[in-house]
């Protein structure tokens, strides 16, 4: 039976591939006896690793064996493993145990893509390679700083646990990158905590007062915490790691699950690699603009992970004690950032310096050499040759620079299998075959992660060069078309999964029902809902409305594909139209009818939802169980939370769930802020989850304290009066200036807020008079509001001698009320939802 593995985080295709698959394509690779080594961009579970390390604390060294268990992910600082250590020789590690688990980051991204857009950015604000991955003294900067915030940790809160510990560092030879081995922590981001008063969340962040959402106020207060030790130790730069408003920092802070039962213990900073460079003209979040502004205030153009030294020694000297046996660690560390440093030539820091400083330039081109050999540029013969001749590694350097053939040219200069290699694919037909071959046996190994090909087709291609050129010109599709378009079975089960599940949910009511409780043990996982409304929903499930809810569900999941396939057909019958096109105008017209198909707020798919649910309201004669959905149906996007909408009254446990359930699963495509416990997931859920509940806390509320008031709608002709007053001396004032009476066209905008504050007020001053009655009122008010501003409008166009015709001016009153009674009502119901609450009463009282 194939040993499965998570697959990369950055391949949305398939979760799993076959680790065998991948270890026969290998094997198939080393087979064709080609002389060059096969390119590895990860490791797969299984496989057996032998580093030579150096511990941070104190700096001993071993020789470890590690065994992967899994791939844990990926992202722009590196790739992170969960290993088992086999043995340990040469030295003892603290932290690393025969027998024991550790967590280990090789800093490359798993992905091509990836790599390439780090490298880009850190390029042109270093004009270096990435230092953490080629440069063995950056990275071992890096862990060193990790240890001294860990030690700082427990002088500000208390243990050395709020800081994950890094053991040792090492080079990976196979990915050709550094890497480190750190405690394995056992953690989870956070909880989706129902809360009904986010309103008084934003009052207490400091603390205290607030129990509604204590996993999420202790995560920021502890973020906040760890963004002033950063400042404090001068690791400011590293500070962005945690920065709240960066909207993707929050998974850099787990929760020890050990922990569980308190809210505020266990949290745990684990991650202090720098991805991205921050460029001061290439802002990526909205912190971001404030970094820069700080970053320029102390002069640093470019941000990424810069350390003052000084400042750490103040405070290690400030708090003498807790670092007492780290003074051999600070001066390594010292020396350390100064090799890093040098290793580079960042004009943005250096400047002058690298025109009179001789030593400079020497560091950074042996920085650049070694850098090359520890990413597999250069073997150790192109090594000493670079060594020798400035000019020669001058030229190199350039080579980088050009797409394509500048990896060619430093492939074949500065390794001697890959001269080889070339030299035997131009002199030998039969090497050239076994080189192909292995070509596609390295390709297909990594199209087989991304889901690109499945394991069987994936070994049946390794045998056919032919059928592999064949799918190698699909390689540039998505992973999931390129799939789609080659394998039948893969096809097959994706549209039916897409066309054919839906209708399957509408009309069989067992599978509706394993669907439901499939989404609710899901959200009882993510504590998305809690046990109390799972099992009030789970209760319900056989209520006709409930099925009937499902149903319509089912419905809206088969519209989900309906606008791509309409859009696609339109662009497609658009092009074939018009064959005078160009090339280059056809694929531009193409591509603006797919866009334009996204962005309108109503579209085929949505039009078909919306006429769905109208069929039903003729059809039973219902529109009560309807009124929200048949409107909200129309729209694009938010017509998929139109039936948990609708749902609110009748049954707010299962539209909560619902609407949260759906958005928050919908957030996770979001490129980068969308990644799983991130703040957008958070914000997400809050809005579809425990903001309702939070406005249906406060309505009641302000419902208790109303029903001792005595209920009066006098004042709403007052309300219309006042109204009808300011509009007139607006009306007049514009007469005077302009010369002519404005109509409701040309002042909306001004106008607008007079019936929508008029409505407020009717609401507002109705005393106990019941919600519902209050909108009445404040509807009413706008429709008097509308006559009277009509009358009193074409009354000034009168005197002003322009008489309007009986048709404008019933349009004008016929626009009026629908607009000010719209406004109105709006308006009131945004007060009802969000002015203020009376405070709850205690516990008793």
């Amino acid at each position: 039976m194939a040993v499965r593995a998570r697959g990369a985080t950055e391949h949305p295709v398939a979760d799993e591939y076959s680790v065998e698959t991948c270890r026969e394509l290998a094997e198939q690779f080393r087979r064709a006896r080609v002389l060059r080594p096969l390119r590895v961009g990860r490791h797969d579970p299984g496989a057996e690793l032998t580093y030579d390390v150096t511990g941070v604390l104190p700096a001993r060294r071993a020789r470890v064996s590690l065994v992967v268990e899994r791939f844990i992910g990926g992202g722009f600082a590196g790739q992170v493993y969960r290993v088992a250590v086999r043995s340990v020789a040469g030295g003892d590690i603290a932290g690393i145990e025969a027998g024991g688990a550790c967590a280990m980051k090789v800093l490359v991204p798993p992905g091509g893509l990836a790599r390439a857009f780090r490298g880009a950015l850190y390029f042109l604000g270093f004009q270096s390679p990435f230092q953490l991955q080629v440069n063995p003294s950056a990275a071992r900067a890096a862990a060193l700083w990790q240890k001294f915030i860990r030690r700082a940790a427990q002088v500000r809160f208390g243990t050395e646990r709020a800081v994950v510990d890094v053991l040792a560092t090492f080079v990976d030879p196979v990915l050709g990158s550094c890497g480190e081995i750190s405690e394995f922590l056992d953690g989870r981001t956070w909880r989706f905590e129902v809360d009904d008063r986010l309103d008084a969340r934003r009052r207490v962040r400091q603390g205290g007062g607030h129990v509604g959402s204590p996993e999420y106020l202790a995560k920021r207060r502890f973020m906040a915490e760890m963004v002033r030790l950063l400042h404090d130790v001068g690791a400011a730069e590293l500070a962005r790691q945690y920065e709240w408003w960066t909207l993707k920092s929050q998974p850099n802070c787990l929760k020890r699950r050990d922990c569980d039962d308190d809210p505020s213990a266990g949290l745990t900073a684990v991650d202090f690699r720098a991805g991205l460079a921050l460029l001061p003209v290439l802002p990526m979040c909205p912190r971001d603009f404030g970094l820069i502004v700080e970053g320029l205030d102390r002069g640093r153009w470019v941000q990424f992970d810069r350390g003052d030294t000084s400042k750490l020694r103040s405070f290690v000297a400030a708090h003498r004690e807790a670092f007492a046996d780290m003074g051999a660690a600070l001066d390594e560390l010292e020396g350390a950032e100064r090799a890093y440093r040098d290793s580079q030539i960042d004009a943005f820091h250096h400047r002058l310096r690298l025109l009179r400083d001789a030593g400079l330039r020497a560091s950074i081109r042996e920085a650049a050499i070694s850098g090359w050999r520890v990413a597999n540029r250069v073997d150790a013969d192109g090594q000493r040759r670079l060594r020798r001749s400035t000019a020669w590694t001058a030229l190199f350097w350039v080579a980088g620079l050009v797409p394509l053939l500048g990896g060619l040219f430093r492939r074949v200069c500065g390794r001697a299998d890959y001269r080889a290699h070339y030299r035997a694919m131009l002199t030998s037909l039969d090497y050239f075959g076994r080189a192909f071959r292995a070509r596609a046996a390295e390709a297909l190994i990594g199209w087989h992660r991304s889901g690109r090909v499945g394991a069987d087709r994936a070994l049946r291609l390794a045998r056919s060069p032919l059928r592999f050129l064949g799918h190698l010109a699909l390689s540039v599709l998505p992973a999931t078309l390129h799939r789609m378009c080659t394998d039948g079975a893969f096809a097959l089960e994706k549209l039916r999964y897409v066309f054919v599940r839906p209708v399957r949910l509408y009309f069989n009511a067992a599978l509706r029902e394993e669907w439901l409780r499939d989404m609710v043990a899901e959200g009882r996982k993510n504590h998305m809902v809690t046990d109390e409304d799972a099992e009030r929903i789970l209760s319900r499930m056989d209520e006709p409305f409930i099925q009937k809810y499902l149903k319509s569900l089912a419905v809206h999941v088969c519209t989900l594909p309906v606008t791509q396939v309409v859009s696609v057909a339109v662009a497609t019958w658009y092009v074939l139209r018009h064959p005078e096109l160009t090339w280059e105008q056809a694929s531009a017209r193409f591509g603006a009818i797919l866009v334009a198909f996204q962005v309108v707020p109503i579209s085929p798919g949505s039009l078909v939802r919306g006429l769905y649910v109208l069929y039903l309201v003729i059809r039973e004669r219902n529109f009560r169980d309807y009124n929200i959905a048949v409107f909200l149906g129309f729209f694009k996007y938010i017509g998929y939370l139109a039936f948990p909408i609708q749902m609110a009254y009748r049954y707010p446990a299962l539209a909560r769930f619902m609407a949260g359930h759906w958005a928050t699963q919908a957030v996770h495509f979001v490129p980068v802020f969308g990644e799983r416990g991130a703040l957008l997931e958070h914000w997400v859920f809050d809005l579809f989850y425990n903001y309702p509940l939070t406005i249906r806390r406060r309505m009641r509320r302000r419902t208790e304290a109303r029903r001792s008031r005595p209920q009066r709608a006098w004042h709403g002709p007052a309300c219309i009066g006042a109204a009808a007053a300011v509009l007139a001396i607006v009306d007049a004032a514009v007469w005077r200036v302009r010369g002519h009476v404005p109509t409701l066209g040309e002042a909306w905008w001004l106008t607008i807020w007079v019936p929508a504050l008029a409505g407020v007020a009717a609401a507002a001053w109705a005393g106990g008079m019941p919600r519902i009655k209050r909108l009445l009122l404040a509807c009413l008010t706008g429709l008097g509001t509308a006559v009277a501003y009509s009358l009193v409008n074409n009354l000034l166009a009168f005197l002003g001698g322009s008489l309007r015709p009986a048709t404008e001016a019933i349009k004008l009153m016929s626009w009026s009320a629908f607009v000010f009674v719209l406004a109105a009502a709006v308006a009131a119901w945004v007060y009802e939802t969000h002015a203020p609450a009376p405070p709850d009463r205690p516990a008793g009282g």
